[in-house]
C-alpha cells in the first residue's frame, strides 16, 4: 500500500473510536458507574473523539441481567439518560454480536434512538447472518460496521469470500480485527493491502481494532493509518479483554489534527482510570498474553492463569504448543 500522509501531516478522513466501555466492560462485566460513563462521555467530547461505543447490544433472553451491568445492553434509555440530545459530544456506538443479539427487536430504528451506529461482529463462518444484521440495521437508518474477529485464524481465500460478500452489503466500514493480538505491523499493511483492494472499490472504508498482547496494539494501528485506514479505535490506558487495546492517550497524543485533545483524556485517567486500577482490575500487558498472542491463541486460557496467580511461564508456553 501507498503511505498516506507522513508523520506529521493531518489525515482529515481519520476518526478516533473509543472502545473503552465496550472493550473495557469484558473486564469488570461492564460496572461503570453513571459518574464513569458521564466522565468519560465528557473527556471523550473535550477531547474531540469522533464515536464513543457503549459496549453491546446483548441479548437479554441469553444473558441474565443480574450478572452484568446495563451496558452490556445498552438500552436507548440508558443511553440517553448520559448523553441527552448529545448535541455537541461523540456520535453513540453499540456493537451487536452475531447470535449473541436480538438484534430486531432491541435496536429500534434510528429516528428514536440515541444511537449512530451499529458495529456487527461475526466470526468467518457466521457471515450470512452478519449480512442479515447489516441490512437490517441500515434499514433502520443507521451507519452500520462489520468486524471479522479471529481473522489471524482464517485462510485467506475464505477470508477473501467474506470479504467480496460484505463488499455488496450496506456497510460503510468494514474493520481488520486482531482479536489475538498476534499481527505485526508488516502484517497489517498486507492486509489492509487485501481488504481495501474488495472494500475500496465498492466505497467502503477500513477501520482496524487491535490488541495488545505482544505491544502491537499501538504500532498496528498507526501503520494501518499510514497506509489508508480512517477509523481507529482504542481505549482509556487500553483498558480490554486480556492484554487490552491501542490506548487512546497514545493515539491523541500521536495523532496531529488540532480537533483531538489530549489533556481531557489524561484528567479522565488520573481522576477515573486509576482509581479501576487501584481497585483490584486488572488488564494490560502480561507474559501470559505474550504467550497467547506469540501462538496465535485466545487468551482465555492466559486470563485464567493470571486470575489464578500462575507464574510458570515455561510450563504455561509448553502447554500452549501442545
Amino acid at each position: 500500500m501507498e503511505l498516506k500522509g507522513n508523520l506529521i501531516s493531518v489525515r482529515e478522513d481519520a476518526r478516533v473510536l473509543d472502545a473503552t466501555l465496550r472493550d473495557g466492560g469484558l473486564v469488570n462485566d461492564f460496572f461503570f458507574t453513571d459518574e464513569f460513563v458521564r466522565s468519560l462521555y465528557a473527556a471523550n467530547t473535550a477531547a474531540g473523539v469522533d464515536y464513543m461505543e457503549f459496549g453491546y447490544k446483548a441479548s437479554k433472553a441469553l444473558f441474565d441481567r443480574e450478572k452484568f451491568g446495563k451496558w452490556k445492553f445498552c438500552d436507548d434509555e440508558d443511553i440517553r439518560a448520559i448523553v441527552g440530545e448529545n448535541e455537541d459530544g461523540p456520535k453513540i456506538s453499540v456493537m451487536a454480536d452475531v447470535g449473541r443479539c436480538d438484534y430486531q427487536q432491541d435496536i429500534h430504528p434510528a429516528a428514536e434512538s440515541p444511537i449512530d451506529m451499529v458495529r456487527v461482529a461475526t466470526y468467518i463462518d457466521t457471515i450470512p447472518e452478519a449480512i442479515a444484521m447489516i441490512e437490517d440495521a441500515a434499514k433502520k437508518g443507521y451507519e452500520v460496521t462489520c468486524n471479522i474477529m479471529a481473522i489471524s485464524n482464517c485462510q485467506e481465500s475464505d477470508l477473501k469470500i467474506a470479504l467480496n460478500m460484505l463488499a455488496q452489503s450496506p456497510i460503510s466500514t468494514m474493520y481488520i480485527v486482531d482479536s489475538f493480538g498476534s499481527l505485526y505491523p508488516e502484517e497489517i499493511r498486507r492486509l489492509v493491502d487485501v481488504y481495501d483492494g474488495i472494500m475500496g472499490p465498492a466505497g467502503i472504508k477500513l477501520g482496524i481494532h487491535a490488541h495488545n498482547n505482544q505491544q502491537c496494539a499501538f504500532a498496528n494501528t498507526i501503520e494501518a493509518l499510514s497506509v489508508g485506514v480512517s477509523y481507529l479505535d482504542a481505549t482509556a490506558m487500553g483498558m480490554g479483554r486480556g492484554a487490552g487495546n491501542c490506548s487512546l492517550e497514545n493515539l491523541l497524543g500521536f495523532l496531529k489534527n488540532p480537533r483531538y485533545k489530549l489533556d481531557p483524556m489524561l484528567r479522565f485517567i488520573e481522576e477515573h482510570m486509576l482509581p479501576l486500577k487501584e481497585s483490584g482490575l486488572k488488564w494490560g500487558y502480561d507474559l501470559h498474553y505474550m504467550l497467547t498472542g506469540l501462538t496465535d491463541q485466545h487468551p482465555r486460557t492466559a486470563i485464567a492463569a493470571i486470575k489464578n496467580g500462575d507464574t510458570h511461564y515455561s510450563d504455561y508456553y509448553q502447554m500452549l504448543l501442545d
